[in-house]
C-alpha cells in the first residue's frame, strides 16, 4: 500500500517536472519557523492553470531546547517534501489544496499530549531514526504588488518511521515498548502515526515569469522603434 502510493505522487510529479522551466517561480521562506530557528525555504513552480508543484526542505538546527525545568529536549529533525497544489483560481493564487510525499530524519524527544495533569509533557529519553511521509494540505495564496506572495498552510500526513530509542543517560535501550515483546534484545522501533508536518506563514518572491520577460522584450523594440 505504501508503494503504491509514493509510486502514484512521484508519477504525477513527473508528469508535471517538463513544464516547470515554462512557468513562474517563486522563492519563499516560512517566516514561522524563522521566529524559532527553524530553516524552511521553499520554491514553488508554477506548472499550468491551478496547478503548481513546490519543493520544501525543513530542518531544525536545534540539538537541544529547554521546555518548563528541562533543558534536555532533542528537537534536531530535517524534511524534505514535495507537494503538488490545485488552486480553485486558475491563475494560481487564492485557496488550494495539496498532497505531498516526503521524507524525514531525525533526533527527538517525543512529547505526550494531555498527559497527567500537564498538556504537554515529554519522555525522559529520545529516539533517533528515519521514515517516510504522505499527506493532504490546504493554504491560502496572496500575491501583492506583482511579484510579492504571503502563502499560509498547514498539512497532515501519514508519517512511517524506524528508530532507535536512547535513555536520558545516552544509552541505547535494548528493550523498547514494541507492539509485540521481544525474546532477545532489539533497539529498533518502528511506528506510524497522522501527525501535523507542517504549518506556517511564507513570504515570497517571484524570481521567474516569462510573461515579464516578453513583456520587457517587446517594451524594448516599441521604444527603440520610437526612437529611430
Amino acid at each position: 500500500m505504501k508503494k503504491t502510493i509514493f509510486i502514484t505522487l512521484f508519477a504525477a510529479l513527473a508528469a508535471v517536472m517538463p513544464n516547470v522551466a515554462k512557468g513562474q517561480i517563486y522563492a519563499k521562506l516560512n517566516a514561522l519557523y524563522a521566529v524559532v530557528g527553524v530553516i524552511n525555504p521553499q520554491l514553488e513552480f508554477v506548472v499550468g492553470p491551478h496547478s503548481s508543484v513546490s519543493i520544501d526542505p525543513m530542518f531544525s538546527p536545534h540539538k537541544t531546547i529547554r521546555w518548563g525545568d528541562r533543558t534536555d529536549i532533542h528537537a534536531r529533525c530535517g524534511i524534505f517534501q514535495t507537494e503538488y497544489r490545485f488552486y480553485i483560481n486558475r491563475e494560481v493564487r487564492g485557496f488550494y489544496v495539496s498532497a505531498n510525499a516526503g521524507m524525514h530524519a531525525f533526533d527527538l524527544t517525543r512529547p505526550f499530549f494531555f498527559h497527567g495533569d500537564k498538556i504537554i509533557s515529554f519522555e525522559p529519553g529520545f529516539g533517533r531514526g528515519w521514515g517516510m511521509m504522505v499527506g493532504l494540505g490546504i493554504g491560502y495564496s496572496h500575491t501583492f504588488k506583482e511579484r510579492w506572495v504571503v502563502d499560509a498552510f498547514f498539512a497532515f500526513n501519514r508519517m512511517w518511521s524506524r528508530y532507535n530509542d536512547y535513555l536520558a543517560n545516552g544509552e541505547i535501550n535494548l528493550f523498547p515498548a514494541h507492539q509485540h515483546e521481544t525474546k532477545y534484545p532489539d533497539p529498533y522501533n518502528g511506528s506510524a502515526e497522522w501527525l501535523p508536518s507542517k504549518i506556517g506563514v511564507s513570504i515570497g518572491y517571484k524570481i521567474f515569469d516569462p510573461s515579464l520577460k516578453r513583456k520587457t522584450a517587446k517594451q524594448r523594440r516599441i521604444e527603440k522603434m520610437l526612437s529611430e
